[in-house]
């Protein structure tokens, strides 16, 4: 079908954060695939655990259990340091879904959302996503959804009341473009929410699995949600999503309340063990902030006439332009052989595997310094 146009190239292989085109143009990635190659192409400890799952059972649906998944949930809760339960399913507009149908279980609808929210294209999720471009052909939206701006607390304070199931945030905002709440903003968010005995339940999808440099990018403010939507990073490439749910919220759903055929795949979720225990054995959070600060830093060092600042964490980062010409900039610099998003019109977005090395951030840099 014509939803995505044509894309501009076509790739046949990849290897660490470098990728090959059709014509045999090599690319360095800087999207990761929109922050899903945590480990880039054809990581062998990804390649070892689905080679070997695969051989071994490969399906199972949800009638029956296999070790992948359970290892996962488990490791996931020991990750976030909390008791809980989780559903795993295919994608992050799957998690969010599974997570709006869990607010409805507390017995109220009022949902609270923020304005340019992305939390995924099916129904439901495209209620909760704040982008009226993506949700106006789809109208009406399922769900009594209130939007308010993202990063006010006295506007979510004013939306929340008592009769609020849930109120759904990113830490920080992915394809808005790198948008960051000011700091306590997720603080307050947890208050509001406590207060008001609503579910505060946090998108990681974009910014999960060490993508800011931190597990969970909430684990940065301390702040402990009742439910966390994971996908993208997760699966280190394979379709993997992942809804946790902590306290009494890990209770909502009950036998026969919600499934998914391929939730839980062993494949997907043995790829999704070879990626966290890569990240913790190779110390690849401490170096996603390294080169994430490496790249603002240079970015920014250049005092390049297009550029306002850096915004971000981590390997998740918004360079923002003084003009509307992120597409163009875009295209220059694929040209140059590296492959970034222009997620707004006048920011472009970094989301690199987790890998990508210091020389790899030099050359980006080096390559935006040329285009002038």
């Amino acid at each position: 079908m014509n939803n995505y146009g044509t894309p501009a190239i076509g790739l046949v292989k990849g290897r660490g954060a470098v990728l090959t085109a059709e014509d045999g143009k090599e690319y360095v990635d800087f999207l990761g695939g929109i922050a899903v190659n945590a480990l880039g192409h054809a990581h062998p400890a990804v390649v070892a655990a689905v080679t070997q799952q695969i051989q071994q059972l490969g399906h199972v649906s949800n009638l029956f259990i296999s070790e992948p998944p359970v290892a996962l949930a488990d490791l996931l809760l020991a990750l976030a340091g909390r008791t809980g339960r989780v559903l795993f399913c295919n994608s992050g507009a799957e998690a969010n879904e599974a997570a709006f149908k869990i607010s409805r279980l507390t017995g109220r609808t009022h949902v609270v959302a923020t304005h340019g929210a992305f939390h995924g294209r099916t129904m439901g999720a495209l209620a909760l996503t704040g982008q009226p471009a993506k949700q106006d052909p789809f109208r009406p939206l399922p769900g009594d959804v209130t939007h308010v701006d993202y990063g006010d607390v006295a506007a979510l304070e004013a939306a929340v009341t008592t009769a609020t199931a849930m109120v759904i945030l990113e830490p920080i905002q992915g394809e808005n473009g790198v948008v960051v709440p000011p700091a306590g903003y997720l603080t307050a968010a947890r208050e509001i929410c406590t207060r008001n005995n609503a579910l505060l339940v946090l998108d990681e999808v974009q910014t999960g699995i060490g993508r800011t440099g931190h597990w969970f990018h909430h684990q940065s403010e301390g702040v402990e949600p009742d439910v966390v939507t994971l996908a993208k990073g997760l699966g280190g490439g394979l379709p993997l999503g992942a809804c946790m749910a902590f306290g009494p919220a890990a209770d909502l759903l009950t036998p026969g309340s919600h499934g998914t055929t391929f939730g839980g795949n062993p494949v997907s979720c043995a790829a999704g063990l070879a990626v966290i225990r890569t990240i913790a054995n190779e110390g690849l959070l401490d170096h996603v902030k390294r080169v994430g600060e490496q790249i603002r830093l240079g970015v920014e060092g250049l005092n390049h006439p297009l550029v306002k600042y850096v915004r971000g964490a981590g390997l998740l980062l918004g360079i923002v332009l003084n003009e509307p010409v992120s597409a163009e900039v875009a295209a220059r610099l694929r040209d140059a052989g590296f492959l970034v998003n222009p997620a707004k019109p006048d920011v472009i977005r970094l989301a690199p595997p987790l890998i990508i090395s210091s020389d790899q951030a030099d050359a980006l840099i080096a390559a935006l310094d040329g285009i002038r």
